[in-house]
């Protein structure tokens, strides 16, 4: 599969499950309390490098984003979806939302302070990653913070429906923490930390905090 026909799948899929997906998940961090001790630990690494603004790639609809914002962080979300941006949109009225995918991120160099990818790498092929990861280090600054989460495991599954039943067609690909921190190393990160939870956002979730090497 080339990268356009996994991109179309996948926005077309999300498209359709807007509705269901914001409806669905968005009190999961109200029940994930392991999780977001994370993200404040984020927050903190965030301001420790004197803040700025913070990406939300692969945002959804809008949900970290948000919390994120209510940790008084400057954070936008950037989404290949349509359908996802425009629930972002409607429930987070004052929040940024902009139409974009990480594997051609539409964003300066160094231009962000931190970046987060939250459960969204779970789509992205084995041969796409290092270019996403390239993407993400262009992005931020020197020393600046990447927060990953995915789904633990190997192997990949075509998901055909999700969210209420709606038709879906996207692989999700599950890994493990050795190869996610080699594909960071590799592609100029330095890993800080990293672990296994389980939570309603995932039956055996990862979690890795890295920073941008100089």
């Amino acid at each position: 599969m080339n990268a356009d026909d996994w991109l179309a799948d996948t926005r077309t899929s999300y498209d359709t499950v807007a509705a269901s997906y914001a409806e669905l998940t968005r009190h999961l961090l109200d029940e994930t309390p392991e999780e977001g001790a994370v993200l404040a630990l984020f927050a903190d690494l965030v301001r420790a490098q004197g803040g700025g603004l913070v990406a939300d790639v692969g945002c959804g609809t809008g949900r970290i984003t948000a919390h994120l914002r209510k940790l008084d962080l400057d954070a936008f979300g950037i989404d290949l979806s349509p359908g996802m941006i425009g629930a972002a949109r409607r429930d987070h009225p004052d929040v940024r939302f902009d139409l974009g995918s990480m594997t051609d991120l539409p964003l300066a160099d160094a231009s962000v302070t931190g970046l987060v990818a939250w459960y969204s790498l779970i789509h992205v092929p084995d041969d796409e990653i290092s270019s996403v990861l390239a993407h993400f280090r262009r992005v931020l600054r020197p020393g600046g913070p990447l927060l990953l989460s995915f789904h633990v495991g190997d192997g990949s599954q075509l998901k055909t429906e999700g969210y209420g039943g709606h038709p879906m067609k996207v692989y999700v690909h599950r890994r493990q923490h050795d190869q996610t921190i080699e594909w960071l190393n590799e592609a100029g990160f330095t890993v800080e930390t990293h672990k296994t939870l389980t939570s309603a956002e995932s039956k055996l979730g990862g979690i890795i905090l890295a920073r941008r090497q100089p």
